[in-house]
């Protein structure tokens, strides 16, 4: 008997990597669910622009999408909790947990089973915070969370406020249940620069001609603000800025496709930063057979469904 199999699989990658793709085709050789670790797929309405591509799924069942309306609020928090609810789910059933995704935040928070507590807003701290400048409310985070590390929290006067309540939240509230036991197996699938630069291009130009611009329409017409699609990431954004007028259609796509290209590198970085912190990611190529060469060393390690 193999000694202390996975109990969870996770399959990473940069922006257009094929991770769904290999997350279904895993499902379906080991009776699987999967998990998505998509920070923006969890809204509806947002499907091309964040790359559901609910097609591919086929019979397989999948968690974490389509929960909530555009313009509600989702967090780490609520990812992390949402996940191990679908996790002991899946595993009450006999079949087995696949997270997918791209969120380095979220897996980590899974993976490394942060602690955290629940935020709810808090108005008396914000009728204190709403007086205060930029520099006063960096400082009183850094106060509370030396640590900080996302930079984008600092620059926006709603972002700090939300910050330091979930810091001060941590510092005083009650930490979650425990986590479940996870023993993960975790797949990276990557491909050399030059070809992922191509796939982007591909995709892009796809979702394009799928009614990408359609679905930000649809999206304001329904009373979400340009400023929450800025929020909601990069495709969002650059079509909000097309609609507004800010830019050509060819610009649009033209610094799009830029900016995507340059978030698949932050994810890399992050991957990596993963393995620095001590996660063992088997990097498949997709230039081969990712499938195969995966099944193979879910053969050498082994899954148990406890």
């Amino acid at each position: 008997m193999i000694k202390n199999p996975a109990n969870l699989i996770v399959v990473l990658g940069p922006t257009a990597s094929g991770k769904t793709a290999l997350g279904v085709a895993l499902a379906s050789h080991l009776t699987g669910e999967i998990i998505s670790a998509d920070s923006r797929q969890v809204f509806r309405g947002m499907d091309i622009g964040t790359g559901k591509d609910l097609c591919e799924y086929g019979d397989t069942p999948y968690h974490l999408i389509d929960l909530l309306d555009s313009g509600e609020e989702f967090s780490v928090f609520a990812f992390q909790n949402l996940a191990y609810q679908a996790i002991e789910s899946i595993r009450s059933r006999q079949r087995f947990p696949i997270v997918v995704g791209g969120t380095g935040l979220y897996l980590d928070a899974l993976l490394k089973q942060y602690r955290m507590v629940a935020a709810p807003q808090n108005p008396a701290l914000r009728s204190q915070l709403v007086e205060a400048d930029l520099d006063s409310l960096r400082q009183r985070l850094f106060r509370l969370r030396p640590e900080q590390h996302n930079r984008t929290d600092l620059d926006d006067r709603e972002r700090l406020f939300r910050a330091i309540e979930v810091a001060e939240a941590q510092r005083a509230g009650v930490e979650q249940p425990a986590a479940p036991d996870i023993r993960p197996l975790i797949f990276g699938l990557g491909w050399p620069r030059k070809q992922l630069r191509e796939r982007i291009k591909l995709r892009l130009r796809q979702r394009l001609e799928q009614g990408m611009i359609a679905e930000v329409e649809t999206l304001l017409a329904q009373g979400v603000s340009h400023a929450a699609l800025d929020y909601y990431g990069l495709e969002y954004r650059f079509i909000s800025n097309y609609l507004q007028g800010r830019l050509t259609r060819n610009d649009m796509e033209q610094k799009l496709y830029s900016a995507i290209c340059q978030f698949a590198k932050r994810q890399e970085t992050w991957f990596r930063r993963m393995e620095r912190h001590g996660a063992t990611i088997f990097w498949l190529s997709g230039e081969s057979d990712p499938v195969a060469t995966a099944l193979r060393q879910i053969d050498r390690v082994g899954i148990s469904l406890s």
